[in-house]
């Protein structure tokens, strides 16, 4: 019997943690197994929010594939994805083609714009290593050339955040930590910098409990942060950006937007044919999309029913990894000729949103809500766990988070 090919693009959450299982439920004689992803490393796109404001450097974060992956089991290929045909089983990249036998997409997340003018041109986004980089060295360049110029430039330093969910409110969270660092460091007085979220909801953090949100609120205005709540961006430009509250029109002066509003899907899901709502694909109970017993969708591009809410489930890091745990277990009983899948259930764990390295709330096994230290110290372990899953006690001491009291 041939070995069959099972191909798993992308290397984040869903893609390495299926090739982190599949690794030890399959063995090489079984079936080629191959990774593709388009730099040489995985990283947490949980802490790119630390990198972005600086308050944690990107090598934390990332982590070379093949000190993870056995590459004598899986064959890691780096290069970029260009199209998939799922009709031919083929898969086009860069420099060359790759056919499969299985394959699974885990391609991840793309910002979603929703048509705001001039926001892909001139606003930032917290979407990889390298742009979480350039948004630290974008707001530390403005700090160092404001005290270099005749004539002070407010937009230099003010700091304006579109959206208040996960991410924003993480960001800006990093960023209050943030801030006193670069005004002391660059001799700019700390009354001098704004930060400012932008949120087109009548409340941060929709969805989220309103005592925990109210927490997060005071927390964060505590250190300086101004809230723009039911306020509907509009526009984007290189020095300001528009937005609709009420009935009127506002602007703020700034040269530094980072938009933390909305993600979609992979467009290369679409654009392979597969049913799509905004890059993300309806899959059936075993993560698999309609008409097509050969490919398997995990992470973001996923998109699962709760059936007791009637909505989507969030793409989450937690459910990209369960999504991926099952996927290798469905693929290791496919190899030994098994094809009856087992289905897929969520387990939501909770949920814990840092507000800056001492602060955080949350909500964990039974609705239980936690605040401040505690829910900081949860923050870090749920970190550590994951690096626990995808690489051991190893990848947890080289990149874990194991000061619980800083």
């Amino acid at each position: 019997m041939n070995r069959p090919n099972i191909v798993i693009l992308g290397a984040g959450y869903g893609g390495m943690m299926t090739a982190s299982k599949l690794q030890k439920k399959v063995s090489a004689d079984s079936a080629n197994m191959t990774l593709v992803n388009m730099h040489s490393y995985h990283y947490q796109s949980t802490w790119l929010h630390e990198n972005a404001a600086g308050t944690l450097h990107h090598d934390r974060t990332r982590m070379e594939v093949d000190n993870v992956i056995d590459t004598n089991k899986i064959n890691f290929v780096q290069d970029t994805v260009t199209g998939i045909d799922p009709d031919n089983k083929k898969v086009s990249l860069l420099n060359g083609e790759i056919s499969y036998d299985y394959l699974v997409i885990g391609l991840g997340f793309e910002a979603a714009t929703f048509g705001i003018k001039g926001l892909l041109e001139n606003a930032f986004t917290i979407s990889s290593i390298n742009k979480a980089r350039l948004i630290r060295q974008h707001i530390e360049y403005n700090f160092a050339k404001y005290n270099n110029e005749k004539d002070k430039k407010q937009e230099r330093l003010n700091l304006v955040v579109g959206g208040a969910g996960f991410t924003g409110i993480e960001f800006v969270g990093e960023l209050a930590n943030r801030v006193p660092e670069l005004c002391k460091e660059y001799d700019v007085p700390r009354e001098n910098v704004r930060i400012i979220n932008v949120e087109a909801a009548p409340t941060a953090l929709p969805g989220f409990d309103p005592e925990l949100v109210e927490y997060a609120m005071n927390s964060l205005e505590a250190r300086g942060v101004e809230f723009k709540l039911g306020a509907m961006i509009k526009e984007v430009t290189a020095d300001k950006l528009v937005y609709e509250q009420g009935d009127e029109i506002e602007e703020i002066p700034t040269n530094t937007v980072v938009w933390a509003a909305g993600v979609r899907g992979n467009s290369l899901v679409e654009e392979a044919g597969f049913e799509s709502n905004r890059g993300r694909t309806p899959v059936r109970e075993d993560l698999r999309p309609n008409g097509y017993d050969d490919v398997f969708i995990v992470g973001d591009c996923a998109l699962i029913m709760n059936e007791e809410t009637e909505r989507p489930y969030p793409p989450t890091a937690q459910i990209a990894i369960q999504e991926a745990e099952h996927t290798a277990g469905n693929l290791k009983r496919i190899v030994e000729g098994n094809h009856n899948l087992e289905p897929f259930e969520p387990n939501i764990q909770g949920t814990v949103a840092s507000l800056g390295n001492k602060d955080a709330i949350g909500v964990i096994f039974d609705d239980k809500k936690i605040f401040g230290w505690t829910a900081t110290a949860m923050k870090k372990i749920i970190d550590n766990r994951y690096l626990w899953k995808v690489g051991g006690a190893a990848l947890v001491l080289k990149k874990g988070k194991l000061n619980f009291f800083k």
